[in-house]
């Protein structure tokens, strides 16, 4: 089951935080189809959260095709977005590598900069999620 982590100074709205994390989830394969998301209710309680946000959250989702809703059941995962299993050989590197930057003095912002920066490098733009 996923854990929904807010974070309230980052500047991205709750419901896109909410998205994100979704689909990483999918990508890292901690969520697949047949899973079951936790109940906004749950995620109200656990976030503080207004839960028209998570329900905006939901529902994007569920325009994605990537979850849908079962009236009365809750909201289950239809596909996953897994093309980088969470035990893949570059997951040991990644870990490796964030490491070495930590023990390098390197706070969290700046490794997401570095990081954001050779993506950037290496992959055509896809754009920012926008929400």
């Amino acid at each position: 089951m996923i854990e929904y982590r807010i974070d309230r100074r980052s500047g991205v709205a709750t419901y896109v935080q909410i998205v994100q994390q979704t689909k990483q989830a999918l990508r890292l394969g901690l969520l697949e189809p047949g899973d079951k998301l936790p109940a906004a209710r749950e995620v109200v309680e656990a976030t503080a959260v207004n839960p028209n946000t998570v329900l905006k959250a939901y529902r994007e989702l569920e325009r994605e095709g990537l979850v849908e809703a079962r009236r009365g059941l809750g909201t289950f995962v239809r596909k996953s977005l897994g093309a980088a299993p969470g035990d893949s050989p570059l997951r040991a590197e990644l870990a490796e590598w964030a490491m070495r930057a930590r023990a390098a003095g390197l706070e969290r912002d700046d490794v997401a900069a570095l990081f954001a920066l050779v993506l950037d490098e290496h992959f055509e733009p896809t754009g920012r999620e926008q929400g």
